[in-house]
């Protein structure tokens, strides 16, 4: 089954709750997306709440991937808030329910993001991930390419100090080959 993508859904009580319990899975199924397992809704919330206000009030923007009516894959498309940064955008939060995984659905959701970049007029997408997870290779099957990263950058606990990697995807290039990665 494939997803339905909606950008900027209405984001309803019952949306916000179903993203924030989708968030709770991803984390504590050892996704990458803010926390360290285990984490509970309690947790999250206040977190997905100032996310949720920068998408309401502007000028972020919402992707979500429905499976029937459940999402089952969300990034934000989050505005650097900087003129001189106005022509990129960094992709954040980017989560595909556990459940969900083998399906292909976290590269639907990226081509999608990357559709909907050049759509809004953005040259370039960006997205960090935490090393030691070999998120890295996900990312550069998909045209990203790492263009930095900071060393121990993330504590998860005492004594595992993580790189933060920072990939880039440009998107004045036309659509790179999805089995090559960028130079």
């Amino acid at each position: 089954m494939s997803l339905r993508f909606v950008l900027d859904p209405d984001l309803t009580a019952e949306l916000r709750a179903q993203i924030v319990a989708l968030w709770v899975d991803v984390t504590n199924a050892g996704g990458a997306v803010g926390f360290v397992p285990p984490v509970t809704a309690a947790d999250v919330r206040p977190v997905a709440e100032a996310a949720f206000a920068g998408i309401v009030d502007g000028p972020d923007r919402l992707l979500v991937g429905f499976d029937r009516d459940r999402p089952q894959a969300v990034l934000v498309f989050a505005d650097n808030r900087f003129d001189l940064k106005a022509h990129w955008c960094v992709l954040k939060r980017v989560m595909v329910h556990p459940g969900a995984q083998g399906r292909g659905y976290g590269s639907a959701l990226m081509r999608e993001a990357e559709r909907l970049g050049r759509k809004l007029g953005r040259e370039a997408l960006h997205v960090t991930v935490r090393g030691g997870l070999g998120l890295e290779r996900f990312y550069t099957r998909l045209g990203y390419r790492e263009v930095g990263r900071l060393p121990g950058a993330l504590r998860v606990a005492p004594g595992d100090d993580r790189d933060e990697i920072l990939m880039w995807l440009d998107l004045t290039a036309g659509s790179p080959d999805p089995g090559k990665a960028s130079r």
